[in-house]
């Protein structure tokens, strides 16, 4: 029983994890590098990504320098980044590309905080959808003869506990990312 437990508890983390990477990659009126992670160039034939293949910084607050290692990699990188759905048109001056992050709207804001809240309701489900499947495999265990009605009943406390501790970890990494894009 404590192995379903422990495999419920990991499959939680990952969805929370998850989370944490969906919300690195919104924008959010500010520079963040990490917003290139999904971008990537075709670098002698294969996919990669543009912070393997260049130099990423954030000089301002408001800006990503990119510069490549290569100087023939500068078209595909600007290439690969007007491509992406990251919405900021790449400035190429021949040796770097600047990326510069316009302030947003309060109307604009407002969308990204809804949009915020659905990824973590997303996640919110996929935990309860974990919480579920190993109610199930409880479920089998108890009926395979493997546990007591009072060891299903303890495991299905103990998942309960689990469910409510991701959920409201869910919600605090949200709020977090909501006051951020609220407060700039």
């Amino acid at each position: 029983m404590k192995e379903v437990l422990k495999r419920a508890e990991e499959r939680m983390q990952r969805r929370i994890n998850h989370l944490n990477d969906e919300y690195k990659t919104i924008r959010a009126g500010r520079a963040n590098p990490s917003i290139l992670d999904k971008v990537t160039v075709d670098y002698y034939g294969s996919p990669t990504p543009v912070n393997q293949v260049a130099n990423v910084s954030v000089p301002e607050a408001r800006m990503i320098t990119i510069q490549p290692w290569d100087a023939s990699m500068l078209g595909a990188i600007n290439k690969a980044i007007q491509t992406s759905e990251i919405g900021i048109n790449p400035q190429n001056d021949g040796k770097m590309i600047r990326l510069n992050f316009p302030p947003l709207t309060e109307d604009r804001r407002k969308e990204i905080v809804k949009d915020v809240s659905k990824i973590a309701e997303g996640t919110k489900v996929q935990i309860r959808n974990v919480r579920r499947d190993t109610m199930d495999d409880l479920k089998k265990l108890k009926k395979n003869g493997d546990i007591t009605e009072d060891d299903l009943k303890d495991g299905e406390k103990d998942i309960q506990k689990l469910t409510d501790k991701f959920i409201k970890e869910s919600e605090s990494i949200c709020s977090d990312k909501q006051k951020e894009i609220m407060e700039l």
